[in-house]
């Protein structure tokens, strides 16, 4: 048995069966824990500088 919150079937809600589910999903994430500790910002960027980057790559390279 498996723990599903939501079971998704084929068909057309109406706005009533759109207002429950709503009300379901918005309990649920009233109800969240937040006493999780905040993640920490990154001082760095995600993404690589081009011009920084070294001048070869091999051809067979994921990099690109």
């Amino acid at each position: 048995m498996t723990d599903t919150l939501v079971r998704v079937e084929k068909g057309t809600a109406d706005a009533e069966e759109l207002a429950a589910v709503t009300a379901v999903l918005l309990a649920r994430a009233a109800a969240t824990n937040d006493t999780a500790p905040p993640r920490p910002r990154r001082t760095t960027a995600a993404w690589r500088r081009l011009e920084r980057s070294p001048g070869f790559r091999a051809p067979h390279s994921w990099q690109g």
